[in-house]
């Protein structure tokens, strides 16, 4: 006996997956983090930085940013608005945004110059490592470079705040931010050692 014929199951439909438009939320958020650091430093360089307002709302203006930097990815990821502008504009957007935060304080006098210049070179030297094994693979973000971030963030939140005659904050910011010194080169140390891994095993000939 044979079994009767069924009906074929039709097939999705197919074609080219449209790129996400580069007009999308994820983006929009990125774009304002860029809008919010002339913003940013406006207020805290005004009148030398010694008018507790402006401090304040320097602080506000950095939290809102460092908020847009926590979600623009989540969302472009989640809702597939991943795009090329975002993946260029995103890390522009973070380090010109800490690194305006770190040479402003070290212009005001509220944090040494060595900090700053630590923590921008290691920066923009991860950033150049990438692009030097970028044709052998890809470096993602490690637990102690998100850890060097939050540090980062919070280190910076507490030194704009205008807090200067009370010792145990001024004290608290200070510990934060020799925690983020230190994980800072530390995990640059670990990018260096993982790009010059990478680079090795690329040119390793086959067995």
């Amino acid at each position: 006996m044979t079994n009767p014929p069924t009906n074929p199951v039709p097939h999705a439909a197919t074609g080219p997956i449209s790129a996400p438009s580069a007009w999308n939320v994820a983006n929009g958020l990125t774009v304002l983090r860029l809008v919010l650091v002339p913003l940013f430093v406006w207020l805290l360089l005004r009148d030398a930085g010694a008018e507790d307002g402006n401090r304040l709302l320097a602080t506000a203006a950095f939290v809102v940013a460092i908020v847009t930097d926590r979600f623009d990815g989540d969302i472009a990821r989640r809702w597939n608005m991943v795009t090329n502008f975002g993946k260029i504009a995103d890390p522009i957007a973070d380090k010109a945004l800490t690194g305006a935060a770190f040479i402003g304080l070290s212009l005001l006098g509220d944090l040494p110059w060595w900090v700053t210049i630590v923590v921008m070179v290691r920066e923009w030297g991860v950033t150049a490592l990438r692009f030097w094994v970028i044709r052998h693979g890809v470096m993602p973000a490690s637990r102690g470079g998100k850890l060097k971030t939050v540090l980062q963030a919070i280190a910076l939140g507490l030194y704009l705040l205008p807090w200067h005659s009370v010792a145990v904050l001024h004290w608290t910011a200070v510990a934060f931010m020799a925690a983020a010194v230190i994980v800072t080169i530390a995990t640059g140390l670990d990018y260096v050692g993982r790009a010059v891994r990478l680079r090795a095993a690329a040119k390793r000939p086959l067995p």
